[in-house]
């Protein structure tokens, strides 16, 4: 069995402050720079949660790892809780400059510069909740996300690129499970799956099903735009355009 270590061993400094927020600010003040209060339990050396100026912009949430002496983040937005920023690093400093951007109001674009270790989503922000922002910024997170699978993600990265490129998809709100594309006629977080699924399982064979498993075989296709082709011929007549996925639909 493996032993989890100390967390006052391997974060030896969080726990010379008490918790992870104090150190955060601690480390803030020797960077020459100063963080708003910062959630953490009494006791937690290894969470801590930093508001935004933002209301569309959910907290920032800090996480310890157990094994090795590693933090990471991840900030969402409000409606749908979906990742706008994720990242790791060993440096705290780096940490505390993250919380103070996403803070401030920073736009995305600009967090990376102040923290380096930050990574984008894709996803861009919608403060509206316009539904066919949404589409587009979860279309644009799907191809980032694809962007550095490398050979063993070719087909989906092909898959993603060649739905995109077709109107009649582009218009609804993408959305995986286990890699297999499928689509909703509204946003999350309530979600109304429509049409078939699409999987590619290597760069020349790819099946649409009416299940994201794959048994329901509705079409098979040797490449990327053949199944996007076959997908749009399976979609379901007088689609509209997409609409919010709210949390009381159907009730």
């Amino acid at each position: 069995m493996v032993t989890r270590p100390d967390p006052a061993v391997l974060y030896p400094d969080v726990a010379a402050r008490g918790n992870l927020g104090a150190a955060l600010r601690a480390v803030a003040e020797e960077e020459g720079f100063s963080l708003p209060l910062i959630a953490s339990a009494s006791d937690s050396l290894d969470h801590a949660v930093a508001e935004s100026t933002l209301p569309h912009r959910l907290p920032l949430h800090v996480n310890a790892r157990v094994f090795e002496r590693v933090w990471s983040i991840r900030g969402t937005e409000s409606f749908q809780d979906m990742a706008l920023v994720e990242g790791t690093t060993d440096n705290l400093a780096q940490v505390a400059r993250a919380v103070r951007a996403w803070h401030d109001g920073v736009a995305l674009s600009d967090i990376p510069r102040a923290a380096p270790f930050v990574q984008l989503t894709g996803r861009f922000e919608v403060p509206d909740n316009d539904p066919v922002r949404l589409t587009a910024s979860e279309w644009q997170h799907l191809r980032t996300e694809a962007g550095p699978l490398g050979q063993a993600g070719s087909a989906y990265r092909a898959l993603v690129e060649a739905a995109h490129a077709e109107p009649a998809l582009r218009g609804l709100y993408p959305f995986t499970s286990h890699w297999v594309l499928r689509f909703s006629a509204t946003t999350r977080p309530h979600l109304s799956s429509v049409g078939p699924c699409v999987i590619g399982h290597d760069v020349d064979r790819y099946t649409v099903s009416a299940d994201f498993m794959g048994e329901d075989v509705l079409a098979r296709a040797a490449t990327a735009q053949e199944a996007v082709a076959a997908a749009v011929r399976h979609l379901p007549p007088g689609l509209g355009p997409v609409t919010l996925g709210s949390v009381t639909l159907g009730s």
